[in-house]
């Protein structure tokens, strides 16, 4: 017959130590899960933070790319009336330019006649008004264009007619006298050369720049035109 084996019962001391150990494992747990609860709310707050600024992106993209479509709508219409501006800027060229041509007509049909008449008063007889007149030397290369030349047995006074006068005329027109000095003396014309500048509209510095050079300012004044002597000497060539 086999002996019966007594299995004596856990001490109270191991069962208060066990589950004083249960209950410091379960608060640790606690404080984990505490732990993961807070960082997974600090995520979701990030994550909402990250759509926030993800939206707030979109939303700058979309105002960039209306600023751009405005941007682009300017500057078509900036190009539509730069275009525009051209094209009214040609048809005043275009304008001016006719009216250009038409200036020999009216130099020789109302300025030419009476310049002589306005020069006699001033005490230069020119018997002669030659509107539209030109030099042709190919042998010397010698060109230019004469608008009316008044002359006389001695002196000829070459006149350049402008719609609007600038300085860049008077500094052409004491060119064309230069030239004029330089084909006469080869063709053996001793004459003086006297010059004068008219035009439709003569500002007051370009009227004393081109008197301060020994010219003549034909201007309007009224229905006719006054001619205004050089300061001082005139200057000859």
């Amino acid at each position: 017959m086999e002996a019966t084996q007594t299995v004596n019962p856990p001490s109270f001391e191991t069962v208060w130590a066990a589950l004083q150990e249960v209950a410091k494992r379960q608060e640790e747990t606690a404080r984990q899960m505490q732990e993961t609860d807070r960082q997974m709310q600090a995520t979701d707050r990030k994550m909402q933070e990250t759509d926030r600024q993800i939206q707030e992106t979109a939303r700058q993209m979309l105002e960039t790319d209306r600023k751009m479509q405005e941007t682009d709508r300017k500057m078509q219409e900036t190009d539509r009336k730069m275009q525009e501006t051209d094209r009214k800027m040609q048809e005043t060229d275009r304008r001016l330019g006719k009216l250009g041509n038409r200036m020999g007509e009216i130099v020789e049909h109302m300025v030419a006649p009476n310049l002589r008449e306005k020069f006699r008063e001033l005490g230069l007889n020119f018997p002669q008004a030659n509107p539209n007149s030109d030099v042709s030397d190919y042998d010397n290369n010698i060109f230019l264009e004469i608008d009316v030349k008044l002359e006389n047995g001695d002196k000829a006074m070459l006149v350049e007619v402008k719609t609007n006068l600038t300085v860049e005329d008077v500094q052409e027109h004491i060119k064309r006298l230069e030239k004029m000095r330089v084909y006469a003396d080869l063709h053996g014309d001793r004459r003086t050369f006297l010059g004068s500048v008219a035009g439709v509209i003569v500002t007051a510095g370009v009227k004393e720049y081109a008197l301060g050079r020994g010219l003549y300012v034909i201007e309007p004044s009224g229905e006719t035109f006054n001619i205004i002597p050089p300061n001082g000497q005139p200057k000859e060539w």
